[in-house]
């Protein structure tokens, strides 16, 4: 993956508030969604489609389950290291962060480059196809959606969100290479299908804040059925340990730094985060079932 070849960025998108979806005081950021946005070159487009719909990762990566009927998931990076470049590099990474109006990287390994895919019917091509993804909210905080389909002139293919009071909001796909990100762990919301195209390939990738003192709501319960328990489980416990980790060592620093200057140890804000880290940790343990 070269980004001054690949990466087609250029500029910030419109982008909606979660004020404006009647959500003020919910997620990570005041972002909800943006509009669609160029990010990859066809040409790495393409590449990319080619990578994940090989005959390896349909053989060992491809899960259905009730809330979408082809997914395909795990695949970066051993069968798809264009993909998990692409995903990782630094410049995708600011991208994504500035749209989302926070900075944020891929939530683990397992969750860069996950595949859902909705096809028209042959024997029946009047039957509309069903939804690429019924209604949801995601397992992460922030998503980029990207389309691998070419079909420049689709119609339907939007994402629909529900707002804090009950309306449809539908923000329209994206073309091939072009990017959606949405703040999907707060937001009710459904990836609709095509009306007049064959298919509507999309690859979504995950992402959490950077920073680790930033509150992190991740669960399993969506992509648990659809996922290779043996990775998951162990991609999950390690970056959620990591967090921990990172919590502890700023705790610990803390103390220090008020115990060098001569104050009082801070009995409430030390029990304070004590607890705030024995419930995360019971929430890590708990989407391990």
């Amino acid at each position: 993956f070269n980004p001054t070849k690949h990466l087609a960025y250029n500029g910030l998108p419109k982008r909606h508030t979660m004020e404006e979806l009647a959500l003020p005081d919910v997620g990570i950021s005041p972002i909800a969604v943006s509009e669609p946005f160029e990010l990859f070159s066809k040409e790495a487009a393409k590449y990319m489609r080619d990578e994940v719909l090989s005959d390896e990762v349909w053989e060992n990566c491809r899960f259905a389950s009730s809330l979408a009927a082809c997914q395909l998931r795990g695949m970066s990076p051993k069968y798809a290291k264009f993909v998990y470049d692409a995903w990782t590099n630094p410049q995708t990474l600011r991208i994504i962060s500035d749209i989302a109006g926070i900075e944020l990287i891929p939530n683990m390994d397992y969750e860069i480059g996950h595949i859902n895919i909705s096809v028209q019917s042959a024997d029946n091509p009047d039957l509309p196809a069903a939804p690429v993804v019924n209604w949801h909210k995601d397992s992460y905080p922030f998503v980029c959606v990207l389309m691998l389909s070419d079909a420049p002139d689709m119609k339907g293919g939007e994402t629909a969100l529900q707002t804090g009071t009950g309306e449809i909001m539908k923000v329209r796909g994206p073309q091939m290479g072009s990017a959606v990100v949405l703040q999907g762990r707060y937001i009710t919301h459904i990836a609709l299908p095509s009306t007049n195209c064959r298919e509507r390939i999309t690859m979504v990738t995950s992402f959490r804040p950077k920073d680790p003192s930033v509150p992190e709501d991740s669960i399993l319960t969506t992509i648990r059925p659809v996922s290779d328990l043996r990775e998951l489980y162990n991609q999950w416990t390690e970056y959620r340990i990591e967090i921990v980790e990172e919590r502890c060592r700023r705790l610990v620093k803390k103390v220090r730094g008020r115990k060098r200057v001569g104050r009082d140890f801070d009995v409430e804000g030390v029990k304070a985060e004590i607890e705030e880290l024995k419930n995360f940790l019971e929430r890590t343990s708990d989407q391990l079932i």
